[in-house]
């Protein structure tokens, strides 16, 4: 490996920890990780001189991440735990500990796919009783491993966190792992599918996303379970030998992981082997197992770095495989227009649905025509398949190939218009706005509070609105009115006076800037910003239609694609009809003259986050770019200044991150003074 290939896989290993710690969003499996991270070990081992403390392989964790901004300073650090990969590395590590110490023993656990939490207990007296207990009085997150947030508000709403032990200790520090089951992760997403809401990937992003609310009731709601593997601190009774400390812990009542004492190497690994053929059977997911020399003090003879927790290692599981055969490919176009795949298979072996991790799985997607051609996908096609992080089924190569590969149609399935592959990217889509398949979406993007802004007409009252054949594009919503009595009557958006506030804010929104108009029109790579850039070279949206790819092109922020995504869009017959019927509706296409402008913010670069005391995010944004700033959605290294209100959340830790500075709305407006 060259050191620009070293840099390279740093950067990837540093963008797939960030998506995972600080945003519960990975984008691959927790196996594809760990593959990334023993080639770069490996890179390390062979060239030492290139190890730096910033490496991905020294590091903790994430960011500290607090949205009501207090952190806690770890007693003892909250460190990983060093992975092995297979069972002769198991063998060869409990040996050489038992070389040092012939008695030592140990325990074996399930490592559970969560998030380490830390509570910390003291002696209080309880009021009604009083009776002096050990009580709760502080529960903090992982974060970096040396400081982490407070989230004893959402500890408090675990049912597993107990609040009070009647043990005769002074203080106790415990560790455990914040989790979710299947039940309440499918429960969940249950709810959310009922409600047309974004599902969530895994219960471990779901789990984490949840402690770091700010509202512990939704936390109570979701249903987050713990398991306390570890004490950190305590009476010296606790923690001679680990395993007996979590007896103890679980007489009192503690909800204890499971965990079995070994005496040697053999009998750990037929452990090993036991929780592996079990997992499956688990109402939560696990992704290893972990080893402990179970006599505690025996553990700091054998130290493992400054990211490693002394005396601890854990047997990852590789990923659960089953061959299947395809037998369908069905294709359907997304809520975005986007072309979807789905592999319909069953298990060469038993003939039925492969049972994988618990469950029963007869489909997977097959991402995009690249991908399927790479896979040599195909009906009667056999392939392994594997879940990805124990959850999204995923093909893991060829086992025997068709007789043809499949190829995407040309036309749309849903509405026959020509499917466009875009450029630089493997996505097909139908770019055909009115196409019944992402009608829904895109009339709620139209009307939503970046856009046209009406109120009350919402997803639910659009879908019904469509079910019922009143809409078919955006003009149709400003034909409502003509059809007032009949929606009353069958009361689809309400009674009278919800129907009359509806339409009553459908009529507002013809006098908005064409701005908001362009930006609700759903133009590729065209949003709010980009609107705002457009309507200042352009009178009307009419003159805009007309403006060739070379004329865009020399727009601040309008790159060759985004060019071509707006000329092809004005461009076809049936964006063009869609267009002539909201003109004659009398929707506003034309930018008011002599708007006051200023130049203060010239060439600066702002990002607004979370709510402000005063004004609305839009009405922010739009005194930025009206005052000669430019108004971004996302914080880089290009930002100047992050207005920053209550919970400004992710964006508030990034800006944080690249030293961007941080100013309140009052700040701002004395900017403009």
């Amino acid at each position: 490996m060259t050191i620009e290939e070293y840099t390279e896989l740093k950067d990837t290993m540093q963008h797939h920890m960030d998506l995972y710690y600080n945003d519960d969003a990975p984008e691959i499996s927790d196996y594809e990780y760990d593959q990334l991270m023993i080639r770069l070990k490996t890179a390390e081992r062979e060239h030492p001189e290139w190890v730096t403390n910033n490496s991905p392989s020294q590091k903790v964790g994430g960011i500290a991440k607090s949205q009501s901004g207090v952190k806690i300073k770890h007693n003892v650090p909250m460190l990983s735990i060093e992975d092995v990969f297979t069972l002769e590395d198991v063998a060869s590590w409990v040996e050489k500990v038992q070389q040092v110490h012939p008695d030592a023993k140990f325990s074996v656990e399930h490592k559970i796919d969560g998030l380490s939490m830390t509570l910390r207990m003291r002696q209080e007296i309880n009021l009604p009783s009083e009776k002096a207990s050990l009580r709760v009085f502080m529960a903090e997150s992982r974060g970096t491993g040396l400081e982490g947030d407070d989230c004893l508000a959402n500890a408090l709403m675990i049912p597993d966190v107990k609040q009070e032990l009647d043990l005769p200790y002074d203080y106790l520090e415990i560790r455990g792992e914040v989790y979710m089951t299947r039940e309440a992760f499918e429960r969940y997403n249950a709810v959310q599918e009922a409600a047309g809401k974004k599902l969530a990937a895994n219960p471990r992003n779901l789990a984490a996303g949840t402690l770091r609310l700010l509202d512990a009731n939704i936390t109570k709601e979701r249903g987050l379970s713990m398991f306390i593997f570890n004490v950190q601190a305590g009476p010296k009774e606790l923690m001679i030998s680990h395993c007996d400390g979590l007896d103890k812990l679980a007489a009192a009542g503690v909800n204890c992981v499971y965990h079995q004492r070994c005496s040697n190497a053999d009998e750990v690994i037929k452990t090993i082997r036991e929780i592996g053929e079990s997992r499956s059977d688990l109402p939560y997911d696990i992704d290893g197992a972990v080893v402990k020399i179970d006599q505690v003090d025996y553990r700091s003879d054998f130290p493992a770095g400054s990211k490693y927790s002394d005396g601890h290692i854990a047997y990852k599981y590789p990923p659960e495989e089953r061959v299947v055969v395809i037998d369908q490919i069905s294709t359907a176009v997304g809520r975005t227009g986007k072309l979807t795949f789905t592999g319909i298979f069953h298990d060469k072996e038993t003939g039925k649905p492969a049972r994988l991790c618990g469950t029963n799985v007869s489909k997977v997607t097959l991402h995009n025509q690249d991908y399927i051609n790479d896979m040599k996908i195909g009906i009667g096609g056999s392939y392994k398949l594997f879940k990805s992080g124990e959850i999204i089924p995923k093909l893991n190569g060829c086992v025997d190939e068709p007789k043809t590969v499949f190829v995407a149609p040309t036309k749309c399935p849903v509405c026959g218009e020509p499917l466009v592959r875009e450029e630089d990217t493997a996505d097909i889509r139908c770019f055909n706005p009115s196409c019944h398949s992402q009608l829904s979406r895109t009339i709620s993007y139209f009307t939503s509070i970046n856009c046209m802004k009406i109120d009350g007409l919402g997803e639910k009252n659009i879908d019904a609105l469509i079910a019922e054949g009143y809409l078919t594009n955006y003009a149709d919503i400003y034909k409502l009115k003509d059809y007032r009595d009949e929606l009353v009557e069958k009361g689809i958006i309400g009674k009278v006076k919800n129907t009359d506030k509806i339409l009553a804010a459908i009529e507002r929104s013809k006098s908005n800037d064409p701005i908001r108009l362009l930006t609700a029109l759903g133009i590729r790579n065209v949003g709010l910003s980009t609107s705002r850039q457009l309507m200042a070279n352009f009178h009307s949206i009419n003159e805009l239609a007309e403006a060739s790819i070379e004329d865009l092109i020399l727009i601040q922020d309008v790159g060759k694609t985004t060019a071509q995504c707006i000329y092809g869009f004005f461009r076809n017959c049936k964006n063009k009809a869609v267009l002539s019927e909201l003109a004659t509706c009398g929707v506003n296409m034309t930018m008011e003259e002599n708007v006051e402008t200023t130049e203060k913010l010239n060439g600066l670069t702002f990002v607004v986050s979370g709510t402000l005391p005063t004004l609305g995010r839009t009405e922010v944004q739009e005194l930025i770019v009206k005052n000669g700033g430019k108004a971004s959605s996302s914080v880089s290294k290009k930002t100047h200044f992050l207005v920053a209100g209550e919970a400004a959340g992710t964006k508030l830790s990034k800006a944080q991150e690249l030293g961007v500075k941080i100013i309140t709305e009052e700040e701002l407006l004395k900017m403009l003074t």
